[in-house]
C-alpha cells in the first residue's frame, strides 16, 4: 500500500552521482548482501557504481538499505519494529531513498521490488537478467509504500528453481535457500507423505502387522498388479508405505514420538507434517471405520489423529504447527472434527482440471474442489494449497494450462490460503516452457494481484525479441484449441487428452522454425530452441508410446501401471511413418541433449525412453 506524504519532490535516478550506499554496522548478512545486489544491478542499469558505507557525513544523497542509526536520523525514517519476516517499505523523497525490512527476508526483497519497479528490471531466467539502461532521465516519487506478501510460503517447484538459490531469491520464492545472505528460507516446511517415515514398516511390520492398515478388499483399482486383495488383510508391500491404523494407541505413541525428536532436532521450523502415504489403501477397521463412517469421510479418522498429535505438540512447541494433507481421499472435511488451532490443512486440487480455472461452475472436475476447499475455510485458520499445474506423465509435451495460473492463484489467496506450493517439474530442466511458466508463477505468488497476460507477454517480448510473435502465436493457437475441444483434462495424459493433435504439432514446428529465423543473436537462437522441444515431442507422438516387441508380453499388454506410457499395438509402425519420424525424432534427441533434459515423465529417466523412440525409428 502508499503511505501518503506531504513531500511533492520526487528523485532522478539517472542523476545519482556522488550518492552512496548505506548499511548499518551491525546489518545482517542478507541486508549486506541487499546493498551488494543494488549496487550490482544499478551499476548495470545506469553505468554508475554506488559506493557502499556504513556513516553518512551529509543530510542527503543516500540510498538506505535496511535499518540503521543513520536511517534513523535521516528525512526518510521509519522503523520496522511490528514488520514480518518479508514485510517491506520503499520511501523516494527529499534528496533521499530508503529501502528496508523486516529479518531475515523484508530488505533484500525490497531491493528486489524497488529495482523492478522503478528500474524496470526484469529477473527472467538463471542465465537472463533484463536491465534496461537508465536513459537520461529517469524520475521518481515521491514514493512511501509498504508491502506484506499475502502469501508466507511461496513454491514455484521447477528445477530451475530448486537448484538455484540465488535465482529462486530474486523471485522471492522463500523455500529453497540456505544461505544467511540470501535470507535463508522460512521455517515452514513442505508438507508431504509422512508416515512411511514416522512409523515405518521396515521396522513394525513383521512384529506388529495390526499397526498399519487393515483392508476390506475395495481398494488398490488403480494399480491391481500390485494389490490383489481379499477382505481383511492388512498389505504391508505397497510401494509407497502402507497407511496405518489410526486408531491404534500404539501407532499415536510412536508418531508422536517422531514428532516430537524432529522438533527437538530442528527447533527453527514453524511446522510439520503428519500425513499420510501416496496410496488410497486407509485403515477400514472396525474402529476407523467407526469414525468415517460418522464422518462422511476418511479425513475423520485421519483428522482425529492428527488432532491428537497436535495437542502433545502444543505443550512443547506451542508456536509449531502440525500439518496434514487434504489429499485424495481426505480431501473432503469431517462433519464435526474440527481441526485444533495448531493444525495446518494442505489442500491439494491433484482431481482438478488443468485448462479451466478453479473456479469455474461450468469445470465438474472443479465444482467438487471449490466445495471442499470453502468447507475447510469455515473450519480452519491456516489453509494451504498443493496445485498441480503439469502433465507428470509428459512433462515435454504442450500443457495448455497457462491462462489458468493467475484466476487460480487469485482464488486460493482470496479463499485465504497462506502458502501455495505449485507442483511443476520438479527433476529435469528445460520441460515444457518451463522458463516462461516460472516467470508467471513466481510473479503471482509475489503479488497475485498482476495480470498473468501481461506476465507472460512481457517474459516472450523480453526473453525473445523479435522471435517473440511467432512462439506467441503457437502458445495462444494450443490453448484456443483445447478450449473449444470440451476437454477437462486432469494432470496426466496423452497429447489427445490436451487436444494436441498433429495440425497443433505441425503449427509449433512451422512457428518455432519461424522463431529461429527471426533471432536476432545466438542467445536468442538458444532460447528459441530450448522452447522448441515441446513441438517435436508433439510431432512425435505417433511413435512415442511404441515398444520394443521383443520386450513385451501380448497376454499382459498393456501394463495397467503404465497405461499412459503404452501403445495399442507394441512395436507395430508403418514403414512411410518410420520415415517421417525419423528426423524429428533425430533433431529432438539432439535437442534434449544439448538442453540436458532428464526426465520426459516423472521419477523416470530418460535415458530408457531415448533409447526406445530410437529404436521405432530405426536410429
Amino acid at each position: 500500500m502508499e503511505i501518503h506524504s506531504n513531500s511533492t519532490e520526487g528523485i532522478d535516478l539517472a542523476q545519482l552521482s556522488g550518492w552512496d550506499i548505506v548499511v548499518a554496522d551491525d546489518a545482517s548478512a542478507s541486508e549486506v548482501y541487499a546493498a551488494e545486489e543494488f549496487q550490482r544491478l544499478f551499476a548495470q542499469a545506469s553505468g554508475a557504481t554506488l559506493a557502499i558505507v556504513q556513516r553518512t557525513a551529509r543530510p542527503d544523497k543516500h540510498i538506505f538499505i535496511g535499518p540503521s542509526r543513520a536511517l534513523s536520523a535521516s528525512n526518510v525514517a521509519f522503523s520496522i519494529d511490528g514488520f514480518g519476516d518479508e514485510d517491506l517499505r520503499i520511501v523516494i523523497r527529499d534528496g533521499n531513498i530508503a529501502i528496508a525490512g523486516g529479518r531475515p527476508r523484508g530488505t533484500l526483497y525490497g531491493v528486489y521490488t524497488f529495482l523492478e519497479d522503478y528500474l524496470g528490471i526484469r529477473f527472467l531466467t538463471t542465465d537472463h537478467t533484463y536491465v534496461p539502461k537508465i536513459g537520461l532521465s529517469c524520475v521518481v516519487g515521491p514514493v512511501d509504500r509498504f508491502y506484506h506478501p499475502p502469501l508466507n510460503f511461496r513454491w514455484s517447484f521447477y528445477w530451475e528453481i530448486n537448484t538455484n538459490a540465488a535465482f529462486a531469491t530474486r523471485l522471492r520464492v522463500n523455500t529453497v535457500a540456505d544461505a544467511p545472505k540470501l535470507g535463508a528460507k522460512t521455517g515452514l516446511l513442505e508438507i508431504n507423505h509422512s508416515f512411511k517415515r514416522q512409523c515405518p514398516v521396515s521396522k513394525y511390520g513383521q512384529e506388529h502387522p495390526e499397526y498399519f492398515a487393515l483392508l476390506a478388499g475395495q481398494y488398490g483399482q488403480e494399480y491391481p498388479e500390485f494389490f490383489t486383495l481379499v477382505g481383511g488383510q492388512r498389505k504391508l508391500d505397497v510401494p509407497s508405505g502402507p497407511e496405518l491404523c489410526l486408531t491404534n494407541p500404539d501407532v499415536l505413541k510412536i508418531v508422536t514420538e517422531s514428532v516430537l525428536s524432529d522438533l527437538d532436532n530442528n527447533p527453527a521450523v514453524k511446522n510439520v507434517s503428519v500425513c499420510q502415504n501416496d496410496n488410497d489403501n486407509y485403515c477400514q477397521c472396525a474402529n476407523c471405520a467407526a469414525i468415517d463412517k460418522a464422518q462422511g469421510t476418511p479425513m475423520g479418522s485421519l483428522l482425529t489423529f492428527v488432532n491428537a498429535v497436535a495437542d502433545e505438540v502444543a505443550k512443547k512447541h506451542p508456536d509449531v504447527m502440525v500439518a496434514t494433507e487434504a489429499y485424495w481421499y481426505t480431501r473432503k472435511p469431517p462433519k464435526t472434527i474440527r481441526p485444533r488451532s495448531n493444525v495446518q490443512i494442505q489442500v491439494c486440487s491433484i482431481e482438478c482440471c488443468q485448462i479451466h480455472p478453479i473456479d469455474d461452475p461450468n469445470c465438474p472436475k472443479n465444482v467438487a474442489f471449490c466445495r471442499d476447499m470453502s468447507d475447510w475455510g469455515k473450519i480452519c485458520d491456516n489453509i494451504y494449497i498443493w496445485n498441480y499445474n503439469t502433465n507428470f506423465s509428459n512433462w515435454l509435451l504442450p500443457c495448455p494450462n497457462l491462462r489458468v495460473i493467475e484466476p487460480n492463484i487469485r482464488y486460493f489467496v482470496a479463499n485465504n490460503a497462506k502458502g501455495i506450493l505449485m507442483q511443476v517439474v520438479y527433476s529435469s530442466p528445460a520441460s515444457e516452457l518451463s522458463d516462461l511458466r516460472n516467470y508467471i508463477i513466481t510473479n503471482l505468488l509475489w503479488d497475485p494481484n498482476r495480470n498473468g497476460q501481461e506476465l507472460t507477454d512481457e517474459f516472450l517480448d523480453l526473453h525473445y525479441g523479435r522471435a517473440a510473435e511467432p512462439v506467441r502465436r503457437f502458445i495462444n493457437l494450443v490453448h484456443d484449441h483445447v478450449e473449444a475441444s470440451g476437454l477437462h483434462p486432469g494432470c496426466a495424459g496423452r497429447a489427445r487428452d490436451f487436444a494436441v493433435d498433429e495440425s497443433i504439432a505441425q503449427a509449433g514446428l512451422d512457428a518455432f522454425d519461424e522463431a529461429l529465423k527471426l533471432a536476432e543473436s545466438d542467445a536468442i537462437r538458444h532460447r528459441v530452441e530450448k522452447a522448441s522441444i515441446c513441438a517435436y515431442r508433439a510431432a512425435i507422438e505417433p511413435i512415442w508410446y511404441v515398444e520394443d516387441p521383443q520386450k513385451v508380453d501380448p497376454s499382459n499388454w498393456p501394463p495397467s501401471w503404465n497405461a499412459l506410457n503404452a501403445t495399442e499395438d507394441p512395436g507395430k509402425v508403418d514403414p512411410s511413418l518410420t520415415k517421417r519420424m525419423r528426423p524429428l525424432v533425430q533433431r529432438f534427441l539432439e535437442l534434449c541433449e544439448q538442453y540436458k533434459v532428464t526426465e520426459a515423465r516423472e521419477s523416470y529417466p530418460f535415458d530408457p525412453t531415448a533409447a526406445r523412440i530410437r529404436r521405432a525409428v530405426g536410429l
